[in-house]
């Protein structure tokens, strides 16, 4: 890594428990010849991805799953999981997502779990990859429902063992979370995008912001265009005066450039002081996204897209990322997050996952981070606004000064309103 990149504190990954058959894109071995076959040295990398996440330790008798069913009512989504000794989980899935992607939960995961012991959960997370070849299903069409099932069980587990969410996957290292505003607005003028992300920073007391530079890919018919008239070099030193020298910036361009545009974009951003560069080119550009990185002293960040442990463990491993982004919903759930994680801080790197908005989006964010040893400074956040009718007795689960308490109580910490599940239906096909 370059000497005038962001630095970030390694910490010793132990692994308490015994070896599980190493990870890759969709579950399978990671072939022992990787480093021969590339040149570059995996073995550290490799070595952790044998490692198990979730702490078997913790269960000394089988967890039997003999239950897991997808509620609905209307867009609203909620996975409930039981074990045969009566103990019961259950997770918010991702309204968005789940109105079009709930044959995959009830046709090609749910069986798979049935009779199942939880304590293996590792293992299973590995395993359903190849059950009815479920690896073709790649990203967030297999990756959204698979996390929602993960989250009840580790919801199931928590209270099980009388132990938060964060206490199953690693240590808690971050009982509070600060968080950074992330605000849209990219299709609107500036003088109208700054209103709203003003109106946005205030709501939440965010000590930490990011913008959206660039357009979308599907905004534009030249991937190589600089952007909507000049938008991206009107905003960039207009939020930094509008908020001054101690808001902490960021910058998303969503993929939407080449990389010789994205290098002169990041050059803007150093200029103005922003602290990293997110999809500063498509997220499957590889050594693009190397190129860009080496080309800049403004971190280069990544992840939101990328579904593979594989593609995670080269852009680690390359130095094609400072600091990894990977979305807990969209890849899967927390454990392979969590080896994201844990790969990336054997390099140095940070890791801030990205937040999905929603339902209770920002719940699963923060139980993850509670956990993360190489946590950025902030974590990203879209609000609290979610159609779920919920109590929690340990946080108030409101942004105070811009940091939010993690719940400490079991599980995920939250108890779902009995009357908000009981409307819900279960889906059968």
């Amino acid at each position: 890594m370059k000497t005038n990149r962001r630095k970030f504190v390694t910490t010793t990954i132990a692994g308490t428990l015994g070896a599980a058959m190493p990870l890759s894109s969709c579950g399978r071995s990671v072939p022992e010849s990787g480093s021969e076959i590339s040149g570059t040295d995996y073995s550290k990398l490799d070595a952790i991805l044998k490692q198990p996440v979730f702490k078997r330790e913790l269960f000394s008798s089988p967890v039997i799953i003999e239950s897991l069913e997808l509620l609905r009512y209307g867009n609203s989504f909620l996975c409930r999981v039981r074990s045969k000794d009566g103990a019961e989980g259950i997770s918010v899935g991702h309204s968005g997502q789940l109105r079009t992607q709930y044959p995959v939960f009830t046709n090609l995961l749910q069986p798979f779990f049935i009779n199942k012991d939880a304590r293996d959960l590792d293992l299973l997370l590995e395993k359903v990859y190849i059950y009815k070849l479920n690896f073709r299903l790649s990203g967030m069409a297999l990756g959204v429902p698979l996390a929602t099932i993960e989250f009840a069980i580790l919801d199931m587990m928590g209270r099980i063992a009388g132990k938060p969410i964060g206490q199953l996957i690693g240590d808690i290292h971050n009982p509070e979370v600060a968080v950074y505003q992330a605000t849209e607005y990219r299709e609107r003028p500036v003088a109208e995008s700054m209103e709203l992300i003003i109106r946005d920073v205030e709501e939440y007391h965010a000590k930490a912001l990011k913008i959206k530079v660039g357009g979308l890919m599907f905004m534009t018919d030249d991937i190589n265009a600089v952007g909507p008239s000049g938008r991206t070099e009107e905003i960039i030193p207009l939020v930094r005066k509008t908020f001054g020298d101690k808001m902490v910036l960021y910058a998303d361009s969503n993929g939407f450039y080449s990389v010789n545009e994205a290098i002169r974009v990041g050059k803007l951003l150093e200029e103005y002081r922003f602290e990293f560069f997110e999809e500063p080119v498509p997220f499957d550009w590889y050594e693009e996204t190397r190129k860009v990185a080496d080309a800049l002293s403004i971190p280069v960040a990544g992840g939101e897209q990328e579904y593979s442990l594989h593609g995670f463990r080269w852009l680690i491993a390359n130095n094609g990322l400072q600091i990894v982004q990977p979305d807990c919903f969209y890849f899967g759930g927390m454990i392979r997050a969590m080896k994201v994680a844990l790969m990336a801080n054997a390099y140095g790197i940070s890791c801030t996952p990205h937040m999905t908005g929603g339902d209770l989006g920002f719940l699963y964010m923060m139980h993850f981070v509670s956990a993360l040893p190489n946590a950025l400074p902030y974590h990203e956040f879209k609000g609290f606004k979610t159609g779920v009718i919920y109590d929690c007795m340990t946080s108030p689960l409101k942004s105070e000064n811009g940091v939010v308490k993690v719940p400490t109580g079991p599980g995920s910490g939250v108890k779902i309103d009995p009357e908000f599940i009981r409307k819900h239906e279960v889906v059968k096909g």
